[in-house]
């Protein structure tokens, strides 16, 4: 049995088998380690920090099965997670990955002889052995992972989207034709048994009441009941169908464009986060349509050519009155469309624009309340809400115009059925039941089509959705899949910028301009400057969250491009000028990089940033709770939280942008000693407009408008500084 991921209806002992955390050993992850020793094997090293980047990884922290496909299909690898004796393992597939007893796992690298195997062991430190294969068939459990290198494999799957245009989106739908297969099936039959009544009612009015044949009807009707409860049970599994396939792609589509936010390129998205999230939002549009009975109403659209045709044999010339009246509503549906697209596109651009408002209102509700700026925000807010209610307001009144034809064409059209066949009558053409009949067909015929205006309008919303989504999923990625990085786990911090010029988009005067520097591992260089002259895009550039695009940024001697962002960032420890701390625990926000890192670890990181004392002072300690962007703490503790979670993983390279900016004179100090104390070994980069803050380096680069003003050593800088030699920029301390 052959399974990537498991199925709600699969072998209960393979769920079991996916989802063991398969590490319960001395060893730190089994799985992990295992697929970096392929990536090696295999010609395409990956460092763990890599694989599991990003990654939903448990509580625990250990890779399970799942976890370990989705890494691999990560790492350039297709695997599978498969069921099989040891003994029908073929060698085709070897290596292969073998999950052992007590959560272990190996990797079985060839057969040897008929009796023994040789396998790499993550629990004797990753070294290979040769075994006995049957002292190997007692650990094992009976799963394994077959993988293989697949060229074809992108480093991540939304990128696919890049170069096949939504197909981020058709893929995922396409994933669950089947069950899109079978709602069509189950609609083929419910649209079948739709004529069992006006056929039954035709029978009986034209059959058993003038033969007074009571048996037949009795007959007649328990057929007829039992077609009804057939209809009731496969409407109930269309839906049911409709609901499982819906539930699965919604679950992927979500998933796929969280992952697409997360790795997107600095500045790739919109500017505004409001509008951001209301696109974002758009997802739920696109979902509705998928799952809602707009979705039922399009496939029993087709089947009103066959109530025409069942008409048409019954009736013979009633059926031109159908035949006449379906295309005049479809022809009014679709040229109702062309305005109403554009006022759907309209809303769309408002309803961002009313969202990005909210957001930006409900950030700085205390800046707007210090400043006393809510008349300003209020006028902005009910001329955004009146521009969106309007152009709503016109979307209804399309729709409903759309609506209101129909149905106003649905009664014209039962009219115009009894005209004719009265006239039949008279000719003895058709029959009284045959009339009947024809109502009802007619009526059916004609019910999936009175939505057609309401299935119009959520085509056009959900096209409106699906473009908008395709932007965010179209744009550039960290990890582009044509890429392949250098492997550097660990960095030395050798720094060199050459001719470095940068540009934020959307802006025309660069930040930088023709930038060009050069620090030596494990040397301590200050970055000083006026607001706005360049420090903060030296850093960003440092860590790679933008590209340059002229000039070129080496680390160790390699080009950055070059390097795995998640190998580069997590050699580098980042304070941010503006601290940003995440809703929930101080632990939590510490050890975001590095969830399960050791509690002696984070006691050692919160004491070098020197908030040990304020954190003694409150019961809850490091699960003291802070609210969203640290809200509850200060501005100088929330700096000294980012400087711990900076310092957790003990990073080679340090870079700190203004990281004393909302401390006090007492809180700096502090935090410059203890800094200090961790600095032998390490590169350090410091951006900041205090002079104070210097006694931390031994080297001083002054920028102003992009570019290099004076470069040496601190000693030799600040003595310019104090001679005027040169402006300088206005320096606190």
């Amino acid at each position: 049995m052959d399974q990537t991921a498991p199925d709600a209806d699969g072998n209960v002992k393979q769920q079991e088998a996916l989802q063991t955390p398969y590490l319960y050993t001395t060893q730190e992850d089994p799985l992990l380690e295992c697929l970096v020793f392929l990536s090696h094997y295999h010609g395409n090293p990956k460092s763990a920090e890599v694989l599991k980047a990003g990654l939903p990884t448990p509580d625990h922290g250990k890779f399970t099965p799942n976890l370990f496909v989705r890494a691999a299909e990560r790492a350039g690898f297709k695997s599978r997670v498969v069921e099989r004796r040891l003994e029908n393992i073929p060698d085709q597939v070897l290596p292969a990955v073998l999950m052992l007893g007590s959560g272990r796992a190996c990797v079985m690298l060839e057969r040897v002889s008929s009796g023994e195997a040789r396998v790499f062991l993550p629990e004797t430190g990753g070294t290979e052995e040769t075994i006995s294969t049957e002292e190997l068939n007692k650990d094992y459990v009976g799963f394994a992972i077959y993988l293989k290198p697949d060229s074809e494999v992108s480093f991540d799957r939304k990128e696919e989207a890049h170069e096949r245009g939504t197909s981020w989106f058709w893929g995922a739908i396409l994933k669950n034709w089947w069950r899109y297969a079978q709602v069509g099936l189950a609609a083929i039959f419910i649209n079948l048994f739709a004529l069992v009544s006006p056929l039954f009612i035709m029978t009986v009015y034209d059959r058993v009441i003038p033969n007074n044949a009571t048996e037949t009807l009795w007959v007649l009707a328990t057929g007829v009941a039992t077609v009804i409860i057939f209809d009731l049970v496969l409407k109930s599994l269309r839906a049911y169908f409709i609901d499982a396939a819906g539930k699965k792609t919604d679950v992927e589509l979500a998933c796929r464009i969280f992952d697409q936010v997360l790795d997107m390129r600095m500045g790739a998205g919109p500017s505004s986060a409001g509008a951001f999230a209301n696109t974002l939002r758009e997802f739920e549009t696109l979902r509705e349509f998928f799952t809602s009975a707009t979705l039922v109403a399009l496939i029993d659209l087709p089947f009103a050519l066959l109530f025409i045709l069942v008409l048409w044999l019954l009736s013979g010339p009633v059926a031109l009155v159908l035949a006449v009246a379906v295309p005049v509503i479809l022809i009014y549906a679709f040229l109702i469309q062309i305005p109403l697209n554009k006022v759907v596109r309209k809303n769309f651009r408002e309803s961002e624009l009313k969202h990005g408002v909210l957001v930006e209102t409900i950030g700085g509700l205390e800046t707007i309340k210090s400043i006393s700026a809510e008349a300003r925000m209020r006028r902005i807010w009910e001329s955004v809400v009146g521009l969106t209610a309007r152009s709503s307001q016109k979307a209804r009144a399309y729709s409903t115009s759309a609506v209101n034809f129909t149905g106003t064409v649905q009664q014209l059209t039962s009219v115009g059925v009894v005209l004719f066949g009265v006239h039949l009558i008279k000719e003895n053409e058709i029959t009284v039941g045959a009339l009947i009949a024809c109502v009802m067909l007619g009526g059916r015929a004609i019910a999936p089509l009175a939505q057609v205006a309401q299935l119009m309008t959520r085509l056009n919303q959900s096209r409106s959705s699906l473009d908008a989504l395709d932007k965010i999923m179209k744009a550039p990625v960290e990890r582009p899949p044509s890429q392949t990085f250098v492997h550097r786990p660990r960095l030395n911090g050798e720094i060199t910028f050459r001719g470095v010029s940068f540009t934020y988009p959307g802006r025309e005067e660069p930040a930088l301009n023709d930038i060009s520097f050069s620090l030596s591992a494990g040397e301590r260089v200050g970055f000083i400057g006026r607001v706005g002259s360049g420090k903060t895009t030296i850093v960003k550039l440092i860590l790679a969250l933008f590209e340059n695009k002229e000039g070129s940024i080496l680390v160790d001697g390699t080009d950055i491009r070059q390097i795995d962002p998640m190998d580069l960032r997590r050699n580098i420890g980042y304070v941010a000028q503006e601290p940003f701390l995440f809703q929930g625990t101080l632990k939590d926000n510490i050890t975001a990089s590095a969830p399960h890192v050791g509690d002696a670890a984070v006691l050692k990181a919160v004491r070098l940033a020197g908030i040990d004392e304020f954190l003694s002072q409150s019961a809850a300690g490091l699960d003291l709770r802070v609210g969203e962007r640290g809200d509850g703490l200060s501005g100088g503790q929330r700096q000294g939280v980012t400087v711990a979670r900076a310092l957790l993983r003990n990073p080679p390279i340090l870079v700190l942008d203004e990281p004393t900016s909302a401390m006090d004179m007492t809180s700096e100090a502090m935090l410059k000693k203890k800094i200090a104390d961790s600095l032998p070994g390490r590169t350090l980069i410091l951006a900041t407009h205090k002079l104070s803050m210097l006694s931390l380096v031994e080297r001083v680069i002054v920028i102003d408008r992009g570019k290099i003003v004076v470069d040496g050593s601190k000693d030799e800088v600040l003595r310019q500084l104090k001679s005027g030699e040169f402006r300088s920029p206005k320096a606190e301390g």
